[in-house]
C-alpha cells in the first residue's frame, strides 16, 4: 500500500486529513492505525517491518537504502533530490505543495523521523529535517 505524501492542503494531498489524503485516518487511509493504514504495523502498512512496509528493509521498504527505497537517494529514492523524489520540490516530489501526488509506503513524515530516530538512523532523519522545517506542524494525533 503506498499513501500521497506530498505536501498539498487541498483534496487528495498528502497533507489532506480528508478521505484520499495522506493524513486521513479512515480504513485505508495514510494516517489509519488500521490494516493497510499508514499507521498499521500489519503487513502493507506503515510501520510495517514486512516486505512492502514503510519499515521495511526489504527493497522498496522505507528503510531500504538500495533502488526504490526510504533511504535511497539515488533516481526517485524517497531520499533524492531529483525528480521524483522524496526530498523533490518540484511536481511528483515528496515536497511539492502543487496536487500532483508523491506515493510512498512509509508512514506520514513526522512519524518516520521519529522512527529513524528511535532507531539510531539520526543522519538520514536529518536529511529530512533540513529540507522539511514545519515537519512538526503536520504529525498526526495518536
Amino acid at each position: 500500500m503506498a499513501w500521497n505524501r506530498n505536501q498539498h492542503l487541498g483534496p487528495g494531498g498528502g497533507l489532506s486529513s480528508a478521505p484520499g489524503g495522506g493524513l486521513y485516518t479512515g480504513p485505508g487511509g495514510g494516517a489509519s492505525r488500521a490494516p493497510g493504514g499508514g499507521l498499521s504495523a500489519a503487513p502493507g502498512g506503515g510501520l510495517s517491518t514486512a516486505p512492502g512496509g514503510g519499515l521495511s528493509i526489504a527493497p522498496g521498504g522505507g528503510l531500504s537504502t538500495g533502488p526504490g527505497g526510504g533511504l535511497y537517494t539515488g533516481p526517485r529514492g524517497g531520499l533524492s533530490t531529483g525528480p521524483g523524489g522524496g526530498l523533490h520540490i518540484g511536481p511528483g516530489g515528496g515536497l511539492w505543495a502543487g496536487p500532483e501526488p508523491y506515493w510512498s509506503v512509509i508512514p506520514p513524515w513526522a512519524v518516520y523521523v521519529e522512527e529513524l530516530e528511535r532507531r539510531g538512523l539520526e543522519r538520514f532523519a536529518q536529511m529530512i529535517r533540513a529540507r522539511m522545517p514545519n515537519l512538526g506542524r503536520h504529525r498526526p494525533r495518536f
